[in-house]
């Protein structure tokens, strides 16, 4: 109990507070973030509700909520000042150093620290799912996690709004969500499952083929009350109930008979999409159970014949019910589950919105030519060639020898040679920061990772505020460890996606982002007006997404296509020390390339742009720097 008494002075929860609708509290991060601390019984944080309007009756306010959860009223002004630079929600540690924000963030460090504080609760942790994932991917880069944390929850918001006044379009989101739960479920060990399938058809005298066929067909039924009665029979359900309750270690299972084991992998049965990510109950059912309830209650409502058309969502919202303690927590929130009417018929509906999501890949072109000599050829037709700016300091490092152990990248577990090409690496951007910074001045350091920029900015600046923002909570734990030995007062450090990080700076940072980190770190920057000094990385992973399309300069836009950027892209990322020199030649001009693009596109926006070659290059094969100043 001592552990728990600890948390409950130093975890403090901050939550949104919108608006309320029959008890239910907007926005619907904040609802879904109360369901899963009464889902977990969770009582080791303090829940600080923050209205965004002054006028907001608190005495109502506190009608609403739940007597279960111990909440406090606080005003925005009244945030520490780390969590006024952050979305909530957001979870802070004591002494205000250290913040966790963003939806996915903060629900899964609900539920490792109610796992912490009593581990007999096994099924809790259960909820992140196989290794631990469930949600972990930033929103950027996973489409799953963008569309449970981000798209979702705020198309029903805006279906929500859209209903008081006229009849509400379905969301794309939905439909999207529809169609996932069609798709074939894919679990660890699978084979195994679907032959104690096979199996168990096989003892009920099923014909495989026909169960195959009734597997298909039942994609696109609608669910039952009578086909919810005889689920819990099912193989899928035992299996996924099994994971949400405490028990023994079974019996080893015996070996399956011969005919079983030796069955193809394409005769055996698809295994049910029971829950939002497959066969388990997950945070991502979780996170769905508020959104989709409320999206249920408006399709009754308003647009009951539109109900036909989302059997697997009806079904779904059926089967989670029966989940233990979910009825339980539900109700503490607000939720009065509905009675869905039987739904007989088949639903064979065409959803047109599904098939006009843009497509990354564009159609085929008649005059392209493949590999990288072809295009850079087309770039220096229009005047564009590999260009370097001049190294500002190239012979330039700090004394290494006389700063404390926790500066230096030494401290972690690397090699001497990685740790030698790691300070060489920082001593580049550290010039280039340190020679721009102005005392006052705010630094974020993005995709941080263990803080080996940042506490050096930290250490070098005493005067300017540095902060690191990291989405991997063990990278940004061990920062924090090398800070606390340095005794450094002028740090912060936020787990979070850095979209979540709505806070003023003057310089931003970025040592080797993958991929779109680094233009997304741009846009940060360029969207506050600060600097900024980034070193790219992976470029092999740089593709179209929600946020970026690629080129991105109108310069390069109007000579190469993107499949022809893919390709300056690709080999990019062949620059490694072990290729044939010629190879690797070509692989630092398509970086070069590649990176021009991007300072062509912070030019167009108003900022002096610097692409440079870090000193020495055998720093890093990834060795480019782009340096930005406002103009």
């Amino acid at each position: 109990m001592k552990g728990i008494k600890k948390s409950l002075t130093e975890e403090y929860l901050y939550l949104d507070f919108s608006h309320h609708i029959e008890g239910f509290i907007f926005p619907l991060h904040t609802s879904v973030t109360l369901f899963l601390l009464s889902y977990c019984d969770c009582k080791i944080f303090k829940v600080c509700l923050v209205p965004n309007r002054e006028s907001t009756d608190v005495l109502l306010l506190k009608n609403v909520l739940s007597e279960d959860v111990e909440i406090q009223i606080i005003s925005r002004q009244d945030l520490p000042p780390i969590v006024q630079s952050c979305c909530l929600p957001a979870v802070v540690e004591r002494p205000d150093n250290f913040c966790r924000a963003g939806l996915a963030v903060v629900l899964r460090h609900i539920i490792q620290k109610s796992y912490e504080a009593d581990p007999s609760k096994k099924e809790i942790l259960e909820l992140l799912g196989f290794k631990k994932t469930c949600l972990k991917a930033c929103a950027e880069v996973s489409q799953w996690t963008r569309l449970c944390e981000l798209t979702i929850p705020l198309a029903v918001e805006n279906f929500l709004k859209e209903s008081s006044d006229q009849p509400p379009t379905i969301p794309a989101e939905i439909l999207e969500l529809e169609r996932k739960l069609s798709e074939p479920v894919r679990v660890h060990n699978d084979d195994k499952l679907r032959r104690q399938k096979l199996k168990q058809q096989k003892a009920a005298g099923v014909r495989p083929s026909l169960a195959k066929e009734k597997a298909q067909s039942k994609d696109h039924r609608q669910g039952s009350s009578e086909e919810m009665d005889s689920s819990p029979e099912s193989l899928e359900l035992k299996v996924a109930f099994a994971k949400l309750t405490v028990h023994e270690d079974p019996a080893p299972a015996n070996r399956e008979p011969s005919h079983i084991r030796k069955a193809k992998a394409s005769d055996l049965p698809p295994l049910e999409h029971l829950f939002a990510e497959g066969l388990y109950f997950t945070l991502a059912d979780i996170v769905l159970l508020p959104c989709i309830h409320h999206f249920l209650v408006i399709i009754c409502k308003k647009l009951s014949e539109k109900l036909v058309e989302f059997p697997l969502l009806a079904a779904w919202y059926q089967r989670i019910q029966e989940v233990p303690r979910v009825k339980t927590a539900a109700s503490q929130c607000g939720i009065q589950f509905l009675h869905l009417p039987q739904l007989q018929t088949t639903s064979n509906e065409h959803h047109p919105n599904l098939d006009e999501a843009p497509c990354i890949e564009e159609q085929s072109d008649p005059l392209f030519i493949g590999g990288p000599r072809p295009t850079m050829t087309k770039l220096m037709e229009k005047g564009i060639e590999v260009m370097f700016s001049p190294h500002p300091c190239p012979t330039w490092t700090l004394d290494w020898d006389t700063l404390p152990a926790a500066v230096s990248p030494k401290e972690g577990k690397m090699s001497s040679d990685r740790a030698l090409r790691k300070q060489q690496q920082l001593n580049n951007l550290i010039y280039v920061v340190t020679n721009q910074a102005r005392p006052g001045d705010r630094i974020v350091d993005f995709c941080s990772g263990g803080g080996h920029v940042g506490i050096v900015l930290a250490y070098m600046l005493p005067s300017c505020q540095v902060t690191l923002i990291e989405n991997k909570e063990l990278s940004l734990i061990h920062a924090k460890k090398r800070s606390d030995e340095l005794g450094l007062s002028n740090i912060w450090f936020i787990q979070a996606n850095m979209e979540y990080f709505t806070g003023m700076f003057n310089i931003g940072v970025a040592l080797h982002a993958c991929g779109v980190a680094t233009d997304m770190v741009i846009e940060h920057c360029i969207k506050t007006r600060a600097s900024f000094v980034t070193c790219p990385c992976c470029y092999g992973f740089i593709q179209n997404t929600s946020k970026f399309n690629f080129p991105k300069s109108d310069q390069f836009k109007k000579t190469l296509s993107y499949k022809e950027h893919m390709i300056l892209c690709r080999f990019a990322d062949q620059t490694a020390v072990q290729l044939p020199p010629q190879r690797r030649l070509i692989g630092k001009q398509c970086m070069c390339l590649v990176d021009l693009d991007r300072a062509r596109a912070a030019e167009e926006r108003g900022y002096s742009i610097q692409v440079i070659s870090m000193q020495p290059e055998s720093c890093s094969p990834k060795n480019n720097m782009i340096v930005g100043v406002p103009i």
